[in-house]
């Protein structure tokens, strides 16, 4: 199984778990994470504007009333800098703040750069970074195939709110 497959897999298991898929190009097609959502009931996404900040802060409001799994979906990795201030400040912290416990699987990926190398603002890789700021949301980063299911998996069970981040260029 290809690592697209994988994830699609991955998504259907989150579906069935009642998961709600915020983002850009959840509902309609214009990324390629769009295709790895197939089967995917389209009364669980939520397509959203290019508003990567009030994105993730929805998301996170949307997790303390709702009982289901929030899937928040950045197409790539650099535009989830634009979240940071909502990753970093808020989600990451609102559990050292008393009773709150959002729960949130952020959803990113890291883009390729062949067979199309979409320039230096789309194909990098901040999982580090972030890794090194965050201190209750666990981080991820996804490279093989065999990975996949047990990491979205865990994201699902586990207390926590994750970053899991897509690093593979497979497309098949």
């Amino acid at each position: 199984m290809g690592f697209k497959q994988a994830v699609n897999e991955a998504m259907l298991m989150l579906a069935r778990e009642g998961a709600l898929f915020v983002g850009q190009s959840v509902a309609y097609d214009g990324a390629t994470m769009y295709h790895t959502l197939a089967g995917v009931p389209q009364e669980q996404r939520l397509e959203v504007p290019v508003l990567e900040d009030f994105q993730l802060g929805f998301c996170l409001g949307l997790s303390l009333v709702r009982k289901a799994p929030i899937v928040s979906i950045y197409p790539r990795m650099d535009f989830l800098l634009l979240a940071a201030n909502q990753l970093v400040s808020h989600l990451d912290r609102f559990c050292e703040m008393g009773e709150f416990r959002p729960k949130v699987i952020v959803r990113t990926r890291v883009a390729p750069k062949q067979p199309l190398n979409a320039g230096p603002q789309h194909c990098n890789d901040y999982t580090n970074a972030f890794a090194s700021m965050l201190r209750n949301v666990r981080v991820v980063k996804l490279e093989k195939a065999e990975d996949v299911m047990s990491t979205y998996e865990r994201a699902l069970r586990s207390a926590e709110s994750s970053l899991v981040v897509e690093a593979n260029g497979d497309t098949s």
